[in-house]
This record gives C-alpha cells, structure tokens and sequence, in this order.
C-alpha cells in the first residue's frame, strides 16, 4: 500500500468538460468581434482565412501538446516537456518566455475591464474598478479550482448563446439583401487583391485568440485521469476554432469592407472613424449593425462575462505555471511560491502574485500588453513540437516505421515551421519587447546556475504521481545522462 504524502498538493477533481470549459474561457471567444476591424484591415477583409490559416497552424502544435502531455502528466506544460527532453535551463528560458503571455492576460482582462467601466463612469477613478475586480478575481481562484471552473463554465456558455444570436440574426441580415446578400458565397474566403504576407500578419494577429488550448496542460496534475488533458486540448481547439470561423463568416459577410461598419458605429458613438474602428472593439457597432440597441447591450454584457470567464482561467493557469517553476527552484522564493494551502488545494501565494501583477492595468496601456503575449506564445509552442521530435525520434529512436516518421519528425517539424513563419511576422514592437524579455530571461538564469556552473533541476512529483499509480520516470541530463549512456565497463 502506498504511503500518503504529507504536504498538500493540487486535488485530481477537474473532468474533461470542466477542462475544455477553462480553455474556451481563456481563448474569450467574443475576442473575434473585439478584434473585427484590426483583422479585416490587415487581412484585406478576408477575417474567416485568418482564423482558418491560424487554426491549422495550431492543430499541428495542439497535437504535440497532446502526445507530451500523456508522456508528462504534470503541470507546467511547454517548461516541463522542454526540461524534461532537452535540458531544465533551456526550459527555464521557455517558462519564462511563456511567462510573458501568461502573466500579462489576466492583466490584459482587468485592461479591458477598465476601459468598459472608464466609458459607463468617464468621471469615476478606474483604479478602484482595478481594485475591485482584480481582488474579486483573485479570491475565485483561491477558492477551489472546481469552483472556479463551475463559474467559468456557465460563462462561456453565456458567450456562446450570444455568438449564436449573432449568427441568427446575421443570417436574417443576409437574407434581406444586407451586406453580399447571402452566407453562401466564398467571398469572406477569396477575392482577387489577397495577399500571402497580409494574411500571414492577420493570422498572427488572431493567434493570440488561440492562446488558450495549450494552458489546458496547465491543469495536467488536477484532471480525473491522465488521458482527460490530451483530449481537452484537441476538444477545445476544435470548438474554439470552429465558434471563431462561423462568427467571422457571418461578420464578413455582413460586413464586407470594415470600412461599412463606420456608418453603423456613428449610431454608437459619433466620434467612430476607420482608423478608431481599427484601433478599438468593433463588438458594439457590430451588435447594433445585426440587432439594435437592446442587442448591442445584451452582447456587450455577453462579451464582459467573457472577460471574467477569460480571467479567472487565465489566472487560474498561470499560478499554476509558477508553482510549478517554483517547486524546483531553491530559496525562500521558490518556497513562497510552491506552497499549496491546505484547506483550498490551491497555489495560494502564486494565485496573490498573479493578482498584484494585475494591478499593473492601472498605468499600463492596452496596445503595450497586447504586443508583447504573441512573442511568448509562439516560442513556447515552437519548443513544444521540438520536444516531440527529441523524446520520440532522438531519445526513444521511434523511427523505424513510415508512420513512425510522420508523427514523430514530419507532423512535429511542419508546426514548428508553421509557428516559426507566424513568429517572424510579429510586430517590430512585439519583437524587440520579447527580445528585451528574454534577454532578462537569460541573465536571471545565469544568476541561478552562477554562469552555468550548477545546473537547474527538474522534479516531476514523482512521489505522488507513483502514489496515483502513474509513475514518471526522470529523464537524466548533463553528467547524469552520459553516465547513463556509457558503456557497462565504464561505470563504477
């Protein structure tokens, strides 16, 4: 009989719903409405063959995530698998880089939250808005995680009868002549004046709508059973992707040129211009445009309970990536950071530290936060299909076979050239930002490993996954690994 461990850890009481549910939160998938008029500009109007081209290029690395997360059952997710196969200073450099788009979301939201409060209380301060809303998602997540999903999902379903009734009266719109006058036309798909490298910049754009399946890993050491991430992942991308095309499809056909929108926003606010169409949510004009006033409300309503549903699991998936990140560190830091409260189950002190990094919505300005969580995301899903091709056909030498081939060195290399070729076409700011980032990145890892000269570790909780019944062997590195790999004659 296995002996009990005596310090707290995450409880195993999340199923596969509750986990999909915590994903579409997090991807928010009123994000394509918000985001019309930026992805139709940069797109040449062609909204749907963004997410489509993005949504490919994420099924490649949502695979990976799925084969990884079966051989690590362990939060952390892109850290860990790269830890684990390569080496846990560079997974420390890719915790970190993810990191970026980790911590800054739940920030992002409480930004958004702020400017819709700003613009119903335009003389009221917002950092008590901040305040208040950051405390409020905070204490959630120190709740029980199955409480925090139990109010996410009813959240996201919220979202989603309002994305339907979108579609509905948009269909009605488009019987009535609006618009191209029907949904059965290519034109939201093709058109002659399309070019590769706008929808590459556009499908760049709406990858951060996608940001969301990978940190379903994040909940890997609090699903019911091991085999609930991995279907998780694919079911939620899935989903996502398919809310965010229909909902495009139906937008672009309404709307044709971003540019007809302005008419329609006018009756909103008087100062909407193209360029202020670009710049700020389209979801207003665009619910008023298919459905009046009292629709426009329920929508924007629709769209803040997205917002909270996108915190709380965004918040949710970051504490758990520092504990994680902690619990193999040393010093009081990482002491801090991996405790898990007793009563709650939960990484209570990571949970406060995301909070306080929240509050940084009360000086920060919306467009600095979104540049910056593409940079972290693409690098994080890059290492992921690198460490596909590392365990699989490096380590494990599963190369034998054609198929062995194909889904561990050309499935794996085609989603990181895909991930790569979105990478590149980020923003000049987001670039050099990242840069700066990961730049800090590499100096605190040296101040770790003094130079290099004392390794990282990695602990995979062996203890208590072998307690479960599923034991995880610790992959060797450094010394360790060629000790390993010497012959019998060699070893002491």
């Amino acid at each position: 009989m296995a002996t009990k461990t005596s310090s707290p850890r995450l409880a195993r009481s999340l199923g596969l719903w509750a986990i999909v549910g915590l994903g579409l939160g997090y991807m928010t998938p009123t994000t394509v409405f918000d985001t019309f008029g930026g992805v139709a500009d940069e797109s040449a109007n062609l909204v749907p063959l963004a997410y489509l081209v993005a949504l490919v290029v994420m099924l490649f690395t949502a695979i990976s995530y799925g084969r990884m997360t079966r051989v690590f059952p362990s939060a952390g997710s892109a850290y860990t698998y790269t830890s684990e196969t390569i080496h846990p200073n560079v997974g420390f450099v890719i915790g970190w880089s993810s990191l970026l788009d980790y911590l800054l979301l739940p920030m992002v939201n409480a930004l958004i939250g702020k400017n819709y409060f700003e613009s119903f209380f335009p003389d009221a301060p917002v950092w008590i808005f901040v305040v208040i809303y950051v405390a409020f998602i905070t204490l959630l997540n120190l709740w029980t995680i199955k409480g925090t999903s139990n109010v996410n999902l009813v959240l996201v379903i919220f979202q989603t009868v309002a994305i339907v009734t979108f579609c509905i009266l948009a269909w009605v719109q488009l019987q009535q002549g609006v618009g191209n006058g029907t949904p059965w036309t290519i034109k939201p798909l093709f058109h002659d004046s399309v070019e590769f490298n706008n929808l590459l910049t556009a499908a760049t754009i709406v990858c951060f709508s996608f940001i969301g399946f990978d940190a379903i890993t994040m909940y890997s050491e609090e699903a019911k059973t091991p085999n609930t991430v991995p279907k998780a992942i694919v079911l939620a991308l899935l989903i996502g992707g398919a809310i965010f095309f229909v909902a495009a499809w139906f937008s672009q056909s309404v709307f044709p040129n971003y540019t007809e929108l302005t008419q329609y926003a006018k009756h909103y606010d008087p100062s909407f211009t193209n360029d202020k169409l670009i710049s700020d949510s389209t979801l207003p004009p665009m619910a008023y445009a298919v459905g009046g006033t009292w629709f426009k409300i329920f929508f924007t309503a629709a769209s803040m309970g997205a917002m909270v549903a996108s915190s709380l699991s965004s918040h949710a998936s970051v504490s758990r990536m520092l504990y994680v990140m902690a619990r193999n560190g040393k010093g009081w830091v990482s002491r801090t950071l991996s405790y898990i409260h007793p009563k709650f189950f939960t990484p209570s002190n990571a949970v406060i530290l995301v909070g306080l990094v929240s509050l940084l919505a009360i000086p920060m300005a919306l467009d600095t936060a979104y540049s910056l969580i593409n940079f972290g995301a693409l690098i994080a899903f890059s290492f992921v299909n690198i460490t596909v091709i590392v365990y699989f056909a490096v380590r494990r030498k599963e190369v034998k076979t054609f198929w062995q081939i194909i889904r561990n060195i050309v499935l794996p290399g085609i989603g990181v050239g895909l991930t790569i070729l979105l990478w590149v076409n980020l923003s000049a700011d987001a670039l050099i930002a990242g840069s700066v980032w990961l730049v800090i990145g590499l100096i605190v890892l040296m101040y770790l490993t003094r130079f290099f000269r004392t390794p990282l570790t990695m602990k995979m909780e062996e203890e208590t996954l072998a307690e479960e019944g599923t034991p995880i062997p610790h992959i060797p590195h450094g010394h360790e690994a060629a000790a390993e790999d010497a012959p019998e004659s060699d070893k002491v």
